[in-house]
């Protein structure tokens, strides 16, 4: 693929996108343009690549962003909503607007090829916001008629996270003792973020048309474990108490009634303990990619002294 191909980035404002702007970047690719609504989270973005075309816009409002898109051989679809309280705030930039960036490039003359980012979570047992609109946003690509592939990776980790892995660290510095609901022995299956952008950068160069790659993390690591990795990396000392499932949930349900962003919901607490099992693609063998192992990553994530501090807003 020309390295001067233009590519565009919704939602590149977000963990996925910060990686795989830079990752883009650093394979040669000079004509990215990256949209999202969160100007704190894009002026980041902003700082770290220079050249890059950055524009704030929300996807569901008709705007000049629009015309962006006109000469576009790639677009990457990352906006997504993954916390919040209630459904609307899911559906309106999950589903609603992702219906909006269809149609804008069904408009164009020559179509892009379209690498939509879904989520492992269709494949859960879960029901909750989050999981019912990411499969109603499937269903949109999918119908679209667009030349497209889709990506459905696991819980990630990795520089910039505002949420997950990065959210706990963060508590766990200021935290006097960090929670654990009840045993903590729920299994996990982390993807490194940097691995998962790699995926992508090879979609976007091989163009898989009509492709759906279950992309999961390749070691199953349990929550309890986690923590400790992040607590050993970061050098820390706080103590870990675990706490009986129910009064966690209790706990987190009370929390929300006073944040209205709260950073781990009930329903949350309900997706960690159900017990999925994601099974995936073999990334070294489909992709050429040999994942990063689990503690190195963590490793990385937490120590690399050029990204390790950067903390985005939720």
């Amino acid at each position: 693929m020309n390295p001067n191909s233009k590519i565009i980035v919704t939602g590149a404002a977000g963990l996925v996108g910060q990686n795989l702007v830079l990752l883009l970047r650093e394979r040669g690719y000079t004509n990215l343009v990256a949209i999202d609504k969160h100007g704190p989270n894009l002026k980041v973005l902003r700082d770290l690549n220079p050249g890059v075309r950055v524009v704030e816009a929300d996807l569901l409002d008709s705007g000049s962003w629009e015309a962006e898109f006109e000469g576009a051989e790639v677009v990457v679809q990352l906006h997504a909503q993954i916390t919040g309280l209630g459904n609307a705030i899911f559906a309106r930039n999950n589903v609603e607007a992702t219906g909006k960036v269809l149609e804008v490039i069904r408009r164009q003359p020559v179509q892009p090829f379209l690498v939509h980012i879904s989520s492992s979570v269709v494949n859960s047992v879960a029901d909750d916001d989050y999981t019912n609109t990411k499969k109603d946003q499937e269903k949109l690509v999918a119908a679209s008629g667009l030349a497209h592939c889709t990506l459905r990776p696991t819980l990630m980790f990795g520089w910039f996270d505002p949420k997950h892995f990065g959210w706990l660290s963060r508590f766990m510095e200021k935290a006097p003792v960090f929670p654990i609901p009840g045993h903590g022995r729920y299994m996990r299956q982390p993807l490194y973020n940097r691995d998962f952008c790699r995926v992508i950068i090879h979609c976007i160069e091989n163009q898989p048309k009509g492709a759906v790659y279950d992309i999961v993390g390749q070691e199953r690591v349990d929550y309890v474990d986690i923590i400790h990795a992040i607590r050993k990396a970061k050098q820390l000392k706080t103590p870990i108490v675990h706490i009986p499932y129910g009064l966690f949930y209790a706990l987190l349900k009370v929390y929300a009634l006073f944040s209205k962003q709260p950073p781990f919901t009930a329903s949350q607490l309900k997706a960690l303990t159900a017990g999925d099992d994601f099974s995936g693609v073999d990334i070294k063998a489909l992709f050429d990619i040999t994942p990063t192992p689990f503690d190195v990553a963590i490793k990385e994530t937490f120590t690399d002294p050029r990204y390790c501090a950067i903390a985005l807003e939720r």
